[in-house]
């Protein structure tokens, strides 16, 4: 179709920044300590939003179809297969049946163009309510004061009008992205034929990369309990400091230690 090219190109690199401009709000909230009281809902919103759009990015990668996208596919349901007690059944649910097909990809399609957006405006939603609610980190020193004017930004038209402004440079950015580096479309999907090397998109190389040095099993469980341990890291850290009385030098610590481990992982599988 006209122009096709243009908006699929922009879709691709609109999800891709999408993906990691999330990465490093999570980062950037939990080491200036975003999470804390009064807060540990929105990071738990904020989570729910990174997994979410995870999920889009992997459903759109699948629904182009390709030979990759497709053994991608394959590789993600078989993972899903071994997720303790429910596994099988989240299996057959994504795939419509007991393999990748016809019905997986009206599955994700559904998912994708439907669920996920209604659930992602929900928790954005919420997300900025809690956010107008509580406000963000003051990040000042010690013996800074901030004047009461200068703590507080309106929604209107303060907010909303930057916010506007940003997308706007941020369409013109992906524009000249679209058009330096334009999506071109890999070989079509063959489910007879193997490639020798599959892999995902970038956000998921740390978890290929587990998978290889792991197995399924383990992997799954070693992914489920790091997200657990994500998501509820405000009431596990509140736990910690009560009985073990750590200080907040301990958080930075772990924090350091996770993304250092997610980075390696990443890097490693980029470069294999």
């Amino acid at each position: 179709m006209r122009f096709g090219w243009y908006i699929r190109s922009l879709h691709k690199w609109a999800a891709n920044l999408m993906i990691f401009a999330m990465f490093l709000h999570v980062v950037r909230v939990y080491f200036t300590g975003g999470y804390r009281s009064p807060r540990q809902l929105n990071w738990l919103v904020g989570c729910s939003l990174l997994g979410v759009t995870l999920t889009f990015g992997f459903t759109g990668y699948s629904l182009v179809y390709e030979e990759l996208s497709f053994w991608g596919a394959t590789v993600a349901c078989n993972l899903a297969d071994a997720v303790p007690l429910v596994g099988p059944y989240i299996g057959h649910f994504l795939r419509g049946g007991p393999e990748v097909g016809e019905n997986t990809l009206t599955r994700f399609y559904i998912l994708h163009i439907g669920f996920l957006p209604t659930l992602t405006m929900a928790l954005i939603g919420l997300h900025i309510f809690f956010v107008r609610l509580h406000g963000v980190t003051e990040l000042k020193f010690e013996d800074e004061k901030v004047p009461v004017k200068e703590r507080f930004f309106k929604f209107w038209p303060d907010h909303a009008t930057t916010e506007l402004l940003i997308g706007v440079l941020l369409m013109y950015l992906l524009t000249i992205m679209a058009l330096v580096f334009p999506a071109g479309l890999g070989e079509p999907a063959d489910p007879t034929t193997t490639p020798p090397h599959i892999k995902p998109e970038w956000y998921f190389y740390f978890s290929f990369r587990l998978l290889k040095l792991t197995s399924l099993k383990v992997r799954v469980v070693l992914t489920m309990a790091f997200g657990a341990a994500i998501f509820l890291w405000p009431f596990i850290e509140e736990w910690l400091q009560k009985r073990f009385r750590l200080s907040d030098s301990f958080s930075v610590a772990m924090g350091v230690l996770g993304f250092f481990g997610f980075l390696v992982l990443t890097v490693w599988e980029s470069l294999a």
